[in-house]
């Protein structure tokens, strides 16, 4: 299972009539966007999320495979990419800018939905990986499926799920289920295959406690490609302590493997994180696309803030 976020304006209502997500091949000049031609890529099965004017109002399964066809929103005649989907509307939709905090961190730098400020991008279907899918059913479950009374908040899915007319529940707990088992089979693998590569221990302070180490990526789960995420190159070992640094960009390495510690650490301060300037990792020479793509994307530089 795949998960996309829809833009959809004024034609929502009239596809969810249809049960359906069609879009142009071709825009006005004649060519395919980026976010058009990702139609193509829709599987029975992936999930959609329906984003209407900054709110998702609604969630949806593909029903088969992408194909092209005569759009089924107007008479126009016009062919476009499409399928079937068995749209969940919302009782309560979610505002993106009212949650655009816990959101935002979880967006790719390329081909995201929405942009800094929280309003949405130009475009038609974009991804949505499996950590911004998880957090969006989150949200989505505590304003639907949750219900207060006056002396707790409890759960009620038992009651809706047992209602003949709402599926929302079953299709919610289905895909946040689906999103944690690719993430954590994901990293399982990511990290089997890791962990030989720098000598089974922290690549920068030695430790060897397999409780204690992680598989750090370079390029993120949120702006890899499918293949990045399981790539052993695509990553470092390293301690507990020292992934945290890595992971929120305090330290970097550049493609010889050389260390470079952010401004935001005082120098007073390196003896307690572990770290000194002349440290150096032995990359070989598949790490070093990552290990650019992690200090121009993430590191924070001499400035405190991600170099770009």
């Amino acid at each position: 299972m795949n998960f996309y976020i829809v833009m959809q304006g004024q034609t929502y209502d009239e596809a969810k009539s249809n049960q359906v997500i069609w879009c142009s091949i071709f825009d006005n000049s004649g060519k395919t966007p980026h976010s058009w031609e990702r139609m193509r890529e829709v599987k029975k099965g992936d999930a959609i999320f329906h984003c209407v004017k900054g709110e998702i109002v609604a969630v949806s399964i593909a029903q088969e495979n992408c194909y092209e066809g005569a759009s089924p929103i107007n008479e126009s005649g016009n062919i476009g990419n499409m399928f079937s989907a068995n749209y969940e509307e919302l009782a309560f939709s979610i505002n993106i800018k009212e949650h655009f905090d816990v959101i935002q961190p979880l967006l790719p730098i390329k081909y995201s939905p929405f942009q800094s400020n929280g309003d949405g991008n130009q475009g038609y279907l974009y991804p949505c990986n499996e950590m911004l899918a998880i957090k969006l059913l989150e949200l989505i479950s505590d304003a639907n499926i949750y219900e207060e009374n006056e002396e707790q908040l409890e759960f009620a899915i038992g009651m809706i799920a047992q209602k003949e007319r709402n599926t929302l529940a079953p299709v919610l707990i289905e895909t946040e289920a689906e999103a944690k088992v690719k993430i954590r089979k994901g990293q399982q693998k990511f990290k089997k295959h890791l962990t030989p590569l720098w000598n089974n221990q922290c690549a920068l302070c030695g430790i060897t406690l397999p409780a204690l180490l992680r598989a750090s990526h370079a390029k993120p789960w949120k702006d890899a490609t499918d293949e990045e995420r399981l790539d052993p190159y695509n990553g470092i070992l390293l301690c507990s302590n020292h992934d945290v640094l890595y992971d929120q960009g305090y330290i970097a390495f550049d493609g010889t493997g050389k260390i470079h510690i952010s401004s935001e650490i005082e120098k007073i301060d390196y003896i307690k994180y572990g770290i000194h300037e002349k440290m150096r990792v032995n990359r070989v020479e598949e790490n070093k696309k990552y290990f650019k793509w992690h200090k121009r994307e993430v590191f924070k530089g001499r400035t405190g803030k991600v170099i770009n």
